[in-house]
């Protein structure tokens, strides 16, 4: 992650929830779809420390690139996709706004410029603790 866009996600607040409710493995698929309108103009820039999956492969390759709009990197995550280890960035424009850091398959961190994000993951996700 570049200086400037540690810098935009240190100015976010965010939340910190369990990736696993019950046997449940909470997906990137499942908080785009969570996010709604929020995350549906963005551009999104994905950093994975696991290759697990060749769609992983075309995720990178997209970010190293201009990055990718919300349902192009939806078509790559589909439900069955678990991530180990990554970070997937959300740009309006050149802002970064949305920051989804997912932890070992075990927690997910979300950083967002509009608390109203964090509030509806709230209601999705009781677990949620702030960061």
């Amino acid at each position: 992650m570049s200086r400037d866009t540690a810098e935009a996600e240190a100015g976010m607040k965010g939340i910190r929830f369990p990736a696993w409710h019950g046997k449940h493995y909470v997906t990137l698929a499942e908080l785009l779809v969570r996010l709604g309108s929020s995350g549906l103009d963005l551009m999104w820039r994905v950093e994975l420390d696991w290759i697990i999956d060749p769609r992983c492969v075309e995720m990178e390759k997209r970010s190293a690139e201009a990055g990718m709009d919300t349902l192009t990197l939806l078509s790559l995550t589909t439900p069955s996709l678990q991530l180990i280890d990554a970070e997937v960035c959300g740009f309006a424009g050149d802002e970064l706004v949305l920051v989804l850091t997912e932890f070992d398959s075990s927690s997910w961190d979300v950083r967002a410029a509009d608390e109203r994000v964090l509030g509806d993951l709230r209601r999705h996700y009781p677990g949620a603790e702030d960061l």
